[in-house]
């Protein structure tokens, strides 16, 4: 077995050294996952499982790895999975349904679709005890998770073994505690699993051996501070669309480097009624950022008009934004 990926040793890592990585299989509550571990204390970053290789989790240096849930049936031929060397590198893993079973299915086990498919709230039995459930579940006891899967695992890999069960899934969780390697049929991130907050504390904290001092109030600092370093005495333009990311860019922005800030405000015309002048009011009124708005609502639904494809009304939009920030930044003086 390989050693794990060494810590980020760097000033700017250090906020981060202590870091979950998440490979999303395309569940719709990974983001659930990030935000609980972020809240016990650890920085958590989310990558798409087929953007993920070896050498970029080596890269990226976490002290665990998490696989998300996703729509896939991990018994068919080809299926999203992890890269082969994860299993080599000595990191904690914590599989969680679509995760549970493609671990299983990669390590050696058997996977096959089920006839009786679990969704909603489920009572689990807790079959053995390990390092996931410690101080928050106990052998003999019941307790309310939130199931939603289709496969059922028929065999577990060697190593591991059932720590909690259900009448129609007799490997609901599983564990391999040599290796900590953990499997969970249910999703511990969502609400309806009561305990699964403490279930994810467990392995990144007692597991992963994270001490839980990330905040996101020192995540902000620091990106401010990166942000005051890199611009100096310089200027920015930002593009504002109105929309949740390029707000919070361009506050953190102003808050970083104030009047140095100046934003482009494309008003594409597809906003809710009103919520342009909400956009305008907010930045220059409130927030007292020097901001451009351009009224290119007409330009917009003028190369929209006949086109029906989704995928080629976002690429007209993306592409038509972009020459018009341009254009606007141009006329910029400095």
């Amino acid at each position: 077995m390989t050693s794990a990926p060494a810590k980020p040793s760097t000033p700017d890592d250090f906020l981060h050294s202590e870091r979950i990585l998440i490979i999303d299989f395309g569940s719709q509550v990974t983001q659930l996952i990030a935000r609980r571990i972020r809240e016990s204390g650890v920085y958590s970053e989310i990558h798409p499982f087929n953007q993920v290789t070896e050498q970029s989790i080596r890269d990226f240096a976490p002290r665990g790895v998490i696989l998300s849930g996703g729509p896939a049936s991990a018994g068919e031929i080809e299926t999203p999975r992890a890269p082969d060397g994860l299993w080599d590198m000595g990191l904690p893993i914590l599989g969680i349904c679509y995760g549970e079973m493609t671990m299983s299915q990669q390590l050696g086990g058997r996977v096959t679709a089920s006839d009786h498919q679990e969704f909603g709230r489920t009572l689990v039995e807790i079959a053995a005890g390990c390092a996931l459930f410690d101080g928050v579940w106990a052998p003999g006891e019941n307790h309310q998770v939130w199931m939603s899967h289709g496969d059922k695992i028929e065999a577990i890999p060697d190593g591991f073994k059932p720590v909690a069960v259900t009448p129609t899934a007799p490997f609901a969780a599983i564990a391999d505690e040599d290796r900590k390697f953990y499997g969970v049929q249910f999703h511990p991130e969502v609400v309806h699993t009561p305990d699964g907050a403490k279930l994810l504390a467990n392995f990144t904290h007692n597991i992963a051996g994270c001490a839980g001092n990330w905040t996101m109030s020192a995540f902000k600092d620091d990106e401010i501070a990166k942000v005051r370093k890199q611009v100096g005495d310089g200027r920015v333009i930002c593009g504002l669309s109105g929309g949740v990311d390029s707000s919070v860019v361009a506050a953190l922005l102003h808050e970083a480097i104030g009047d140095q800030l100046t934003c482009v405000f494309v008003d594409t015309g597809l906003m809710r009624a009103g919520e342009g002048d909400e956009v305008v009011d907010l930045f220059r009124d409130h927030y007292n950022i020097p901001l451009i708005h351009c009224d290119a609502a007409d330009l917009f639904l003028g190369k929209l008009d006949g086109v029906a494809d989704p995928e080629k009304k976002r690429k007209i939009i993306g592409a038509t934004f972009i020459d018009v920030f341009e254009e606007e930044a141009g006329k910029i003086d400095g």
